[in-house]
């Protein structure tokens, strides 16, 4: 959902670990552990890599897309700081965000005669700013400016009946005049074209709206409403050039996405690509309509299976899968999203929705975010990878680590691992040490990992843990500063950091070591150590 359903600061001890290790050629032969997916904590589990392996294609899907606050948060320079930090580290190409069309944008206002004027100075810089450091726009299509809607909502917000409850109080009112909202669509995709050229907004995706099953969109009944919505769009962008990407219905919970292809083909509505949501805490009455309780491990996975078979199945089982939000949790938990547990979690569900979907979109790439009002303090489980002040958290670096993950899966991998190849003859496996966030018990887990086949005579390790690359544990040290200083945020940036990487030598082919409570490790084995 992209809102903050609980606005928590709660905090408490976690204990999740991953390791990620990399091998010049391997297959997993998987030795069962005592319990659960990833391994009994305190046992030793033992994973045979042999290195000749048949293997498939596996991109990046998880890491070539991020979700944003809101569009105008990209005019700040903090904004634009986080996005290359993530850029950096990640496989980083389209980034979404709500609000293109909201009243602080400037976009659409009408003169004193009633008449449509359009400004695009705020959307030129920061579409601007997005190209200028390597990042398309994934174009979510909303808010409804206020003065387009029948209420005629002012800027306070005081009507309520239009407005959305974000602290920003986006307009989710459909249009009051349909031939309006398709002339601004099409003058929107008209400059877009004029600015940048066909060759390059033809590679941008335009999502109609957001989230439309919620109270993100105000049109009764929401389902049919939301159709005409998305057909006024989807027309409109398309008259005026075909080779725009659109798609929907963009909605929470993974719904709707069957009844949209029904009504897409029926219609004959133009659509390039469905997009969705979910999130590791939403429920199985939401998503499935069923009272199973499905673990935050695997919610979001079984979600995206349920969307990609309902699309397999459809009258368009080519429609590319975008998922277009996505986390462990649409709250704000501290022990979860800025916490290493973010490791493992992420890590699985890499694992279980390979091959399943397009592109997955993280929520968020950064802490410069204000659904819920101005950030009162660094760490409050924000869902961005860098807090307040571009503070690295566990979850930028699990994704530093995990971009290192190679561009083909290798198939006889293990539970609780991935093994993959770089395209340089390198192989990568994760491993981790999942535990749902209430879990008690705080053990390592021993794993010994039996190279076969590889020649290689070192290793290279680089880890974090509750000790190291957690930025928690100065942050504490501190005394948790509400508004830390210039020189605390050098420092705490530091203590963010990934710790350097250390060479160890492999003994007899095998390498023996603990991935502790909240341990992620890359562990890098070739020939040519």
């Amino acid at each position: 959902m992209s809102s903050c359903r609980v606005n928590g600061d709660q905090g408490r001890p976690w204990g999740r670990a991953v390791l990620l290790v990399s091998l010049l050629a391997a297959t997993v032969i998987a030795v069962p552990a005592a319990a659960g997916t990833s391994g009994a904590p305190g046992a030793e589990n033992r994973v045979v890599v042999d290195a000749t392996a048949p293997g498939r294609p596996f991109p990046h899907f998880w890491e070539r897309m991020f979700g944003s606050g809101r569009a105008v948060l990209s005019l700040r320079e903090s904004y634009r700081d986080d996005l290359r930090a993530v850029h950096k580290i990640t496989d980083f190409r389209y980034v979404r965000s709500h609000a293109i069309l909201h009243d602080e944008i400037g976009l659409y206002s009408e003169n004193k005669n009633g008449e449509p004027v359009y400004n695009f100075s705020y959307i030129d810089q920061i579409y601007d700013g997005l190209l200028a450091n390597g990042v398309r726009p994934f174009v979510e299509v909303s808010f409804m400016p206020a003065q387009l809607t029948p209420f005629e909502p002012d800027m306070t917000g005081r009507n309520l009946e239009v407005r959305q409850g974000f602290w920003y109080r986006p307009v989710n009112s459909p249009p009051k005049d349909y031939a309006r909202w398709d002339a601004l669509m099409s003058a929107f995709a008209r400059h877009l074209i004029e600015r940048y050229g066909i060759e390059e907004v033809s590679q941008w995706y335009f999502e109609v709206w957001n989230e439309p099953n919620l109270d993100f969109w105000a049109g009764s009944p929401k389902q049919s409403t939301y159709w005409t919505l998305y057909d006024h769009t989807a027309r409109a962008l398309k008259a005026v050039d075909t080779r725009l990407r659109v798609g929907g219905p963009a909605t929470a919970q993974a719904a709707w996405v069957k009844a949209f292809i029904e009504h897409c083909q029926k219609e004959h509505v133009p659509v390039d690509f469905t997009s969705t949501h979910v999130y590791g805490d939403d429920t199985a009455e939401d998503v499935f309509g069923t009272t199973e309780k499905i673990s935050r491990e695997h919610m979001v996975c079984r979600a995206v299976k349920k969307v990609h078979d309902e699309i397999h199945a459809s009258a368009m089982p080519s429609l590319p899968l975008i998922w277009s939000e996505f986390n462990a949790s649409y709250a704000n938990y501290p022990e979860v999203t800025d916490a290493p547990y973010m490791g493992p979690w992420l890590a699985q569900t890499i694992r279980e929705c390979d091959g399943l979907v397009q592109d997955m979109s993280y929520w968020t790439f950064s802490d410069v975010f204000e659904e819920g009002g101005v950030v009162k303090k660094p760490f409050y489980g924000g869902f961005g990878l860098l807090a307040a002040g571009s503070i690295p958290k566990p979850s930028f670096n699990a994704f530093a680590l995990l971009h290192q993950l190679g561009e083909e899966r290798l198939s006889a991998d293990a539970e609780g691992a991935l093994l993959t190849r770089r395209h340089d003859g390198t192989l990568v496996v994760a491993v981790w040490n999942y535990r749902e966030v209430k879990a008690s018990d705080t053990a390592a887990r021993k794993v010994t990992l039996d190279i076969r086949h590889s020649g290689a005579g070192t290793a290279t390790l680089q880890s974090i843990d509750g000790e190291h690359g957690n930025v928690n544990v100065t942050y504490q040290k501190m005394g948790a500063p509400r508004y830390p200083t210039r020189e605390q945020l050098t420092e705490l940036r530091a203590a963010g950091a990934l710790p350097a990487a250390v060479t160890r030598p492999l003994e007899g082919g095998k390498l023996t070591f603990e991935i502790p409570p909240d341990g992620l490790t890359l562990v890098t084995i070739g020939a040519h150590n």
